[in-house]
């Protein structure tokens, strides 16, 4: 049996409802978009990363805002990241589950 609340589609994702869920990916850092040196880290094969926090957040993340604090310097692979695009809805998606 369906109820209506199963047959509302999700929102769509903007700015003041993102939750910042692409923020606990890995994010390589392939081309130079001047991420600040302190935001940069060395993964064990030596390929350069977004730094992330002890709890896997990524230490460009407002905590206050959740928006990246260096957005015009933001890394390519997070440009390209589209928000509301499918591996958006399938982050949040996972996010939902783990809780």
């Amino acid at each position: 049996m369906t109820t209506e609340a199963t047959l509302q589609p999700e929102p769509e994702v903007t700015c003041t409802n993102c939750k910042a869920c692409c923020c606990r990916l890995e994010v390589m850092l392939i081309t130079d978009t001047g991420v600040p040196d302190h935001f940069i880290e060395l993964d064990k094969w030596g390929s350069q990363t977004m730094a992330r926090l002890a709890d896997g957040w990524c230490a460009a993340l407002d905590r206050a805002t959740f928006k990246c604090s260096i957005y015009e310097n933001r890394p390519w692979v997070c440009r390209e990241f589209e928000m509301g695009g499918y591996e958006c809805i399938a982050e949040r998606a996972v996010n939902l589950m783990v809780g």
